[in-house]
């Protein structure tokens, strides 16, 4: 397979043309190789245009679905970012082209082993994997000036949101409903306040732990 010309391709046809202009960020997905991040007998899956099951739950994520969440973060060059829930390491890896150092928050030991694999094979350096609780950060690395959660969450954990440095951005699929009918919303601290912005409509799959909980029904 020609998995060059099809990362040109899912860039070129499932990114630009779905309106994320960001050229840092069409930049770091085109020069990441997606494919590398699955295991070999998937890799012909790595350019469809939607998420793709890993087993036990866990997922790489949509490539339009990440591309909007990275623009809508507007990472720097200096940022420190959390990235929670990268079960495969690509999108981590997308995000050390755009960041000074990202600390990549995962649950499950051997999938964070495989990422960290993964991405030592492309000469990715500055992320490190760290275990954990996803609902709960990362706080002996904070404060963060970018967390972009890699899946869908119920709602982003207050506490969270408290890790950010001032002027730092969060950004998730919140989708509280369990229906699939998230919004890609935006969180951005200025001191003690933390303005929060529903952008736009997407889908991804709950990350581990992190769906909504069931209501009481009579």
């Amino acid at each position: 397979m020609d998995y060059a010309g099809a990362r040109f391709n899912m860039v070129e046809n499932q990114i630009r043309t779905n309106k994320v202009h960001d050229l840092q960020v069409a930049g770091a997905i085109s020069s990441t190789p997606r494919e590398a991040f699955l295991p070999k007998s998937m890799r012909g899956f790595a350019y469809v245009d939607e998420d793709v099951a890993i087993g036990g739950g866990r997922f790489l994520i949509e490539p339009l679905v990440l591309a909007r969440l990275l623009e809508t973060a507007s990472v720097q060059p200096a940022d420190v970012v959390l990235s929670i829930g990268d079960a495969t390491g690509w999108a981590s890896a997308v995000l050390a082209k755009l960041a000074s150092t990202v600390v990549a928050l995962e649950s499950d030991a051997d999938l964070a082993g495989r990422a960290t694999q993964a991405l030592s094979d492309q000469g990715i350096d500055n992320v490190a994997y760290v275990a954990g609780d996803l609902a709960a950060g990362y706080p002996a690395q904070a404060p963060y000036d970018v967390i972009v959660y890699v899946g869908a969450v119920g709602e982003i954990p207050a506490g969270l949101c408290r890790q950010l440095s001032d002027g730092g951005r969060l950004v998730a699929v919140v989708d509280p409903s369990g229906k699939g009918a998230g919004k890609l919303v935006q969180v951005v601290r200025v001191g003690d306040t933390f303005g929060r912005r529903p952008l736009f409509d997407g889908a991804t799959p709950y990350l581990p732990g992190m769906a909504p909980k069931p209501g009481f029904v009579f």
